[in-house]
């Protein structure tokens, strides 16, 4: 049976082109929930914080380091099937940057090129601050472009999670959250507007969302924006991320800068998802020509490894729910 996970009193309204947070769009049909593992993962491995990128022959996806490696890399077809590359898209850290804690990457095409925004170690304040590197292809190793990071807001507690967004009026953004909860700061998401070589921001931040909800606990982080029906949708993740109160949100708002109204409960849980997806979060949102499917990470049932999960969902002014096969 189909199962939604969606805000009671909100109203789906149907799934328009999509543009957006790291947005891949492709000709392939959108998969059903896990359609491809018996294990209730596509890719069964550490594969956590996922961002999907559209090539000529499917998709390439690029995730938090493990095995050794700075960011990893795994391609597919159609959504279901993965294959896991053992080369390091980020072999060399910028000079900014301590070893050892290489997180959620997020890569977009600029041009002749690919841009790489990168969470790293700033070695000077021992914080998360966010990086970017290029590269040729996305065959080829990204190479740090600044021996300065783009965004680290140390004050702050630093910054993560970056996610670029293509406005329909053309301006390119970058997303972020503010990494407060390291120390016993609030946490924010985070926007501004990007340089045309994607390489410096354009414009002043400005905040978008913070943790305000119970279910979020001290925390909300990951954000994926979406232009819609004249409006835009904001999903994050949020709550501790180790175990099963992590779950992504939505909101919405008809102003690119805001405000943006929560859906008061999460989208996607635990307990919502009947326990198939444990603690899922660290979404994307990838476009086919059936709809939207959203990919995100959940742990295995030892809670030693995050695996990548995709699930249909649908988005619109109405609300956003995500769909359960």
């Amino acid at each position: 049976m189909r199962r939604a996970l969606e805000l009671a009193a909100f109203t789906i309204v149907g799934v328009l082109a999509m543009s957006g947070c790291g947005a891949a769009s492709q000709s392939a049909p959108a998969p059903s929930a896990d359609s491809a593992s018996g294990t209730g993962f596509v890719l069964d491995e550490d594969f956590p914080d996922p961002d999907v990128v559209s090539t000529d022959s499917g998709y390439a996806a690029f995730a938090t380091g493990s095995h050794g490696l700075n960011i990893r890399v795994a391609t597919s077809a159609d959504l279901e099937s993965w294959t896991v590359e053992r080369r390091d898209a980020l072999p060399t850290l910028p000079a900014w940057a301590s070893p050892g804690r290489t997180w959620a990457p997020e890569v977009t095409a600029l041009g002749e090129e690919y841009v790489m925004y990168v969470t790293a170690e700033h070695a000077a304040s021992g914080r998360q601050c966010i990086g970017v590197a290029v590269a040729p292809s996305l065959d080829e190793p990204f190479v740090p472009a600044s021996d300065e990071p783009l965004v680290c807001p140390v004050e702050e507690g630093g910054a993560i999670d970056a996610a670029t967004f293509d406005d329909p009026d053309g301006t390119r953004y970058l997303l972020w959250k503010t990494d407060g909860n390291c120390c016993a700061l609030d946490t924010r998401l985070m926007m501004a507007p990007l340089a045309a070589d994607g390489l410096s921001l354009a414009g002043a931040p400005v905040a978008l969302l913070a943790q305000d909800q119970p279910w979020e606990g001290a925390l909300v982080e990951a954000p994926t924006l979406v232009a819609r029906d004249g409006g835009y949708a904001l999903l994050y993740s949020a709550n501790d991320y180790g175990g099963d109160s992590y779950a992504v949100g939505a909101a919405w708002s008809d102003e690119l800068e805001g405000p943006y109204r929560k859906q008061p409960e999460p989208i996607l849980t635990t307990s919502g998802s009947d326990g198939a997806f444990r603690g899922p979060g660290g979404q994307d949102v990838v476009s086919t020509a059936d709809g939207d499917v959203l990919v995100f990470h959940g742990w295995d049932e030892q809670y030693i490894y995050r695996g990548l999960h995709v699930a249909p969902i649908r988005i619109a002014s109405g609300g956003v729910a995500v769909d359960l096969g």
